[in-house]
């Protein structure tokens, strides 16, 4: 955030959603029952499966629109590709996968861009669209509201486990069935519930974005860190010491504004700051809300967990109860 100090914020009557509460992405209120949702994202392969990271890569995109509860209509390539280094069927592959992903959420694929790049990225830029009363934004959140997250965490623990070889199928498996799950049932459940407060889970981990959440909204934020679902294969892969520099990052990052109550358990506090590529939601539920969020979740085959609340002390930080 350094780099943008002395820039000025975008201001406009209808620009709803900007860069000033750190949001999922932008919103442009085109008529008064109508915003645009804009976003992008791209990054190097995390699997070895050129299909499973083009897929994981358009699915982790796409989940900025569901973040703001919004619905993707067109996604366009964003392509890096070493075209001297490997055959082209690996960025076929690559692109099958994105596409697969796009059609999946009920999207269109209108094109993209591409440049030739020693080291292979890829993404979505996604646009669609959202109700301007019915967004959802980080500012959100309310007070006596409860935290429910929507994915298991560890996925950056079980790639840096890939990278190093440590990582077994299983393993794998299970991280590729949550970076590969679209958000859209989520959303979903956001809107029959009410939810105005929430984010999804990526590169900052659990920890960072629950504290932009807290930021944004004006709210202290309390972690039952027991209560939040792991990769069963992760938890022992991080006590290997096979956690990620983003999630050291990560923690270093919020250490000013996270406090602990209870003896903290270094390894899950590991797990929380874990980078996280294409990870769950998280969102505030009004209590009475909750049981029937978690219902809905599990008619779509998610596993919900009720894993904190909003709480009106401490605002903008954030407390880890062990």
């Amino acid at each position: 955030m350094r780099i943008l100090e002395g820039l000025p914020l975008e201001s406009h009557p209808d620009l709803l959603v900007g860069l000033g509460t750190a949001d999922d992405a932008g919103v442009y209120r085109l008529t008064d029952e109508i915003a645009l949702i804009q976003t992008l994202d791209f990054f190097t392969p995390i699997v070895n499966d050129p299909y499973l990271f083009g897929r994981i890569a358009a699915t982790n995109a796409l989940s900025d629109v569901y973040a703001m509860g919004g619905r993707p209509l067109t996604a366009m390539n964003i392509c890096c590709f070493p075209v001297k280094d490997h055959p082209v069927e690996v960025f076929r592959e690559v692109l099958r996968g994105g596409m697969d992903a796009v059609h999946e959420a009920g999207a269109v694929l209108a094109g993209g861009h591409s440049v030739e790049d020693p080291e292979l990225k890829y993404g979505l830029s996604v646009t669609g669209v959202v109700h301007p009363e019915k967004m959802v934004t980080n500012a959100g959140l309310k007070a006596g509201q409860l935290l429910l997250l929507t994915k298991p965490l560890g996925t950056g623990v079980v790639a840096t486990a890939l990278k190093a070889g440590l990582a077994s199928p299983e393993a794998v498996d299970s991280a590729v069935k949550v970076m590969t799950a679209l958000n859209a049932p989520a959303a979903e459940v956001m809107a029959a519930c009410g939810v105005r407060g929430a984010t999804d889970i990526t590169g900052f981990g659990l920890i960072g974005h629950a504290l932009e959440l807290a930021a944004a909204s004006g709210v202290g934020l309390e972690i039952e860190a027991n209560a939040v679902p792991i990769i069963p294969e992760a938890r022992d892969m991080a006590a290997m010491g096979l956690v990620p520099l983003g999630s050291h990052a990560n923690r270093n990052f919020c250490a000013s504004k996270l406090s602990f109550r209870g003896e903290a358990e270094e390894i899950l506090v590991d797990l929380l700051a874990d980078a996280q590529t294409s990870g769950g939601m998280l969102m505030g539920l009004d209590p009475d809300q909750a049981e029937r969020a978690l219902g809905l979740l599990a008619e779509r085959g998610i596993t919900g967990a009720v894993i904190g609340r909003a709480v009106a002390g401490h605002p903008g930080e954030l407390e880890l109860i062990f």
